[in-house]
Formats: C-alpha cells, sequence, structure tokens
C-alpha cells in the first residue's frame, strides 16, 4: 500500500470530501505510475480519482465498528514520535 495513503475509517471527526479525494487522488497516482497526466490521459485520470472517491466515501459510510473512534490529534501525535524513532541519527 502507497504509504501516503492513509486509514479514514473511524476517526473522530469523520473523513472529509478533501481526505477521501486526497487518498484516491494517491491512489490513482500510484497505479497509473504517473503523478501528473499526459493531456492525452487528464479526463481519464480524473474520472478515475472521481470514480474512486466515490466508491471510497461509499465503502467509509458502509463500514461499522465497535471499536471506540480514534482522535486524529492524538495519532497523529503516535505517527510524530514513530517518525523520530525511526529516523533518529545516532552519533
Amino acid at each position: 500500500m502507497c504509504r501516503n495513503i492513509r486509514q479514514l475509517h473511524n476517526f473522530e471527526p469523520p473523513a472529509t470530501s478533501e481526505e477521501v479525494r486526497a487518498a484516491a487522488l494517491q491512489y490513482v497516482r500510484k497505479i497509473s505510475g504517473a503523478t501528473k497526466p499526459s493531456r492525452a490521459n487528464e479526463e481519464a485520470f480524473a474520472q478515475a480519482v472521481q470514480e474512486v472517491a466515490v466508491a471510497t466515501q461509499h465503502l467509509l459510510d458502509h463500514l461499522t465498528t465497535s471499536a471506540a473512534p480514534k482522535d486524529r490529534e492524538v495519532e497523529a501525535a503516535k505517527a510524530r514520535e514513530r517518525a523520530r524513532t525511526r529516523y533518529a541519527t545516532t552519533g
């Protein structure tokens, strides 16, 4: 999975449409191998992003869980700590 695509399910507040679209864009970029499509492929690229975003939102709207929602700030702090540990320089 692409590292830039983040989990969007079970957060409080729920994922925004911008977050869903950003994840869809990253997904389409990854599978197409292009960060910016050629003019010939712009329409197909944009359509794919739209369709993936719709499917993603549909999925998020229909998933259920018994777990308590995660706090975005707490999860972001955990991620920063993991990154700090992973990329810490010894010397």
